[in-house]
């Protein structure tokens, strides 16, 4: 599932040793998922701090620990230690966890209208929109940080989003979110009977 460079086993094996306390492994996160904003977290885990849900990986002197969220994210991810001019540190390689590209005119305009107008508006509540496909006319979205769940999302998508895409490209006549807004953390989010 997951692949470990050797310099970056080398890596956690040496800042392993660096430190007082024991180590049961390293957790390897990842966070926002299928979106532009997809973020890798790696930290130590100290022994007992094994979740009975997670996934173990054992590379050498590594274990790797996965929580069950991030574990299909994760799948032929390639865990590198990189040094370049601007410094060094650990790269994750996780193709499954970064949004597919999409391809095309129309694609191109929506997700130029998404960058250059939309997420700056939806960025002042904390949230973003990311392009997830387009398909003949229709355009589908996916909203995250302070738009998944908020109880306004559905005037932002029909009077903010879906007008700032039909003006700006012509072609599309719908825009549909696909969020899963049950799983937000607004509390004001009420799902719909």
């Amino acid at each position: 599932m997951i692949t470990i460079t050797e310099l970056a086993a080398r890596k956690v094996e040496e800042t392993r040793q660096a430190r007082a306390r024991d180590v049961a492994g390293i957790r390897l996160v990842v966070r926002n998922a299928g979106t532009p904003r997809v973020e890798y977290a790696l930290h130590f885990v100290e022994p007992g701090g094994a979740l009975p849900s997670d996934l173990v990986f054992d590379h050498g002197p590594v274990r790797v620990l996965v929580d069950s969220a991030s574990a299909p994210f994760l799948e032929n991810a390639t865990l590198d230690y990189v040094e370049t001019s601007e410094g060094s540190g650990f790269k994750v390689d996780a193709p499954r966890a970064v949004p597919p590209r999409i391809d095309g005119p129309l694609a191109e305009q929506v997700q130029r209208v998404i960058e250059e107008k939309i997420n700056p508006a939806v960025a002042s509540h904390g949230g973003w929109v990311s392009l997830v496909a387009v398909e003949g006319d229709s355009v589908f979205v996916r909203l995250g940080g302070g738009c998944q769940g908020c109880g306004m999302v559905s005037v932002t998508l029909k009077r903010g989003i879906e007008t700032m895409i039909r003006e700006a490209v012509p072609a599309i006549q719908r825009v549909l979110d696909v969020t899963d807004h049950a799983g937000g953390t607004n509390p004001y989010y009420q799902p719909g009977a």
